[in-house]
């Protein structure tokens, strides 16, 4: 990348399962996913993610668990 242009601009993913991820904010999420309101550059999004995806496991997983106790 040269200094003329301007850094890729990242967005904050996450499914039905609660998991993220980032994708690039100039186009649609996939299918399955929505955007969260979080942008930035790539680092500052997985930053975010590190901050709020304390635990992995997929909801239903979690769902199941909890159902159990």
């Amino acid at each position: 990348m040269s200094g003329t242009e301007p850094a890729q601009e990242w967005a904050v993913v996450i499914n039905g399962e609660e998991q993220y991820s980032v994708w690039p904010a100039d186009g649609p999420a996939l299918v399955g996913w929505r955007e969260i309101g979080r942008h930035g550059t790539r680092e500052e999004c997985l930053e975010h993610i590190a901050e709020v995806w304390t635990d992995m496991r997929p909801l239903s997983l979690r769902k199941r668990l909890g159902e159990q106790a």
